[in-house]
């Protein structure tokens, strides 16, 4: 099978399993298994591996890893797996796209090197780095805003499935939009430090659950004119100190918590899951925008959306 239908193939299987299993009772798939605040303690391994997968395949594809990771916690009756395990996992995805990408961040980190040294500030990898550090300021100032003035954010009401549904329907609609209006005219040499900080902007959307990171970046990338490939593959580059940040703020914070053996092997464990297959979809994804758009994507959110709110409203 050509890897394209592949990709889509897949991408329609987590829209059955989702609508599936938000017909049953929570309580089918309900385990002994209880959470402490931090989420961490009293995960096992085998769902610790689980929620690695949903982390390392939903990171990167436009459908929000947060909101996939409290909805199939929450439905196969894990519980909400918690800001702090969802934040630190995420540093698997981190270490998947340092992996990917790797050739690429050293040519331009060296490149930015010798422009400075050169005062040489026209520079394309210069700009570039320039580009991704003004990106980053605008989640960091919204996500510092946020927990100043929302200091229990875990559980407020922007967390529940409700508003998670309402956020990937919403999210569905826009990228229909940035997909009908985009140009895909500008390929990845002709970025701007302007891109970066427009992109930026949208990634701080991505501190609602359920807008999802990827989506956010990717729908403004088509909206500025970008080819798909070009959007995703600057999306993830935009991501790395940003999710990195927040990654080691929770993993510090939860360190701190004095963690049982068990809970520090689960973070351990979907971590690695976590990277594992965030390389594999990072590599998907990349091919199937080549050639594809992405529409299966929006089908997809709006079917996750409609599918929570018809649970809720059947429960």
């Amino acid at each position: 099978m050509p890897k394209p239908q592949l990709f889509v193939l897949n991408c329609a299987a987590w829209t059955i399993l989702t609508v599936v299993v938000a017909q049953f009772p929570v309580t089918v798939f309900a385990t002994s298994s209880t959470h402490g605040a931090s989420g961490v303690a009293q995960m096992n391994i085998l769902q610790a591996i689980v929620l690695g997968f949903v982390q390392g395949m939903t990171e990167f594809l436009p459908i929000s890893s947060t909101a996939h990771l409290k909805v199939i916690a929450v439905l196969l009756g894990w519980g909400d797996p918690g800001v702090a395990f969802t934040a630190v996992i995420q540093l698997g995805s981190i270490a998947a796209v340092l992996w990917y990408f790797w050739k690429d961040l050293t040519r331009v980190i060296k490149g930015a090197t010798r422009a400075i040294a050169l005062s040489d500030y026209n520079d394309y990898d210069f700009c570039l780095c320039v580009g991704i550090a003004l990106g980053t300021l605008p989640i960091v100032f919204f996500g510092l805003l946020i927990k100043l003035l929302i200091p229990d954010f875990s559980s407020s009401p922007l967390r529940s499935l409700g508003a998670i549904a309402i956020a990937s329907i919403l999210m569905s609609l826009l990228l229909g939009i940035a997909e009908k209006l985009g140009k895909r005219q500008r390929d990845f040499e002709k970025l701007t430090m302007a891109d970066g900080l427009l992109m930026g902007l949208a990634q701080s959307l991505a501190l609602i659950p359920g807008v999802s990171r990827s989506g956010s970046t990717l729908t403004a990338g088509l909206l500025m004119g970008l080819e798909r490939e070009t959007a995703a593959r600057f999306s993830f580059l935009l991501g790395i100190p940003a999710i990195t940040a927040a990654g080691l703020v929770e993993l510090k914070d939860t360190l701190g918590l004095q963690l049982a053996g068990a809970g520090i092997a689960s973070l351990a464990v979907g971590t690695i899951s976590a990277t594992v297959f965030s390389y594999l979809a990072i590599a998907g994804l990349l091919r199937f925008l080549k050639t594809q758009s992405t529409w299966v994507f929006i089908w997809y959110r709006l079917a996750f959306g409609v599918a929570i709110l018809s649970a809720i409203a059947n429960s």
